[in-house]
């Protein structure tokens, strides 16, 4: 099955890299969910689609799509038409919208690249989760800070940043959708945090809220 987006072509991730997997969505565990949606089930995709279309706009809102919601939309089409050939966990499926969202993004992005164009960083987190360690230390510097800290980081760092804090993925799963080892990406996140570090004043750093063991 032809897979352009390559979201389907990474190996399974082991359990003891995914501590972060949810036990269920709603009233039906995860891969009864996923049964249901490869067999075409509406509801099914719908819970899909609450489960994950939050964090992906505001992935794709922190990184500047001009139009996030549009992109979702995009990004679950995808996901929805390419499901049945889907194999994996929770953890798994995570990783395989977000190499989608980013595929998508980096499309938008590069398009508008050749147009000149330019968009500010916004970020709106997903309300309906509670938040993070990443999130509230983020949130006590204010919405403003944490937006001009972010987006001075360089490119990569920032896409590893995001996805770590709005996309909750594992250093592993990261890796995954950017196509980098996962040592690779504990670099940059080693850098990012060393950045920000630099830039606020000591005891409000949000260096401390995250391990780079990438759990």
């Amino acid at each position: 099955m032809a897979d352009p987006d390559g979201a389907l072509a990474h190996p399974p991730m082991r359990a003891e890299l995914a501590p972060r997997v949810r036990r269920a969505m709603g009233a039906e565990p995860f891969q009864a969910i996923l049964a249901a949606a490869q067999a075409d089930a509406r509801w099914a995709n719908t819970e899909l689609w609450n489960e994950y279309a939050p964090a992906v706009a505001a992935f794709l809102r922190a990184r500047g799509s001009r139009e996030p919601d549009d992109l979702t939309s995009e990004v679950f089409l995808a996901v929805f038409d390419r499901i049945g050939a889907f194999h994996g966990g929770e953890a798994e499926f995570r990783a395989f919208v977000f190499t989608i969202a980013y595929r998508r993004l980096t499309d938008e992005l590069r398009r508008r690249g050749r147009r000149g164009e330019h968009e500010e960083w916004q970020q709106e987190l997903d309300d309906r989760r509670a938040p993070s360690a990443e999130d509230e230390a983020f949130g006590r510097l204010g919405d403003r800070a944490a937006r001009e800290l972010i987006d001075s980081l360089a490119p990569d760092q920032r896409d590893v940043m995001v996805l770590r804090i709005l996309g909750d993925l594992t250093v592993e799963q990261v890796a995954a959708v950017l196509g980098k080892r996962p040592g690779a990406v504990k670099a940059l996140q080693r850098r990012a945090l060393e950045s920000l570090r630099r830039k606020i004043s000591s005891g409000r750093t949000p260096a401390r809220a995250f391990d780079d063991g990438g759990k």
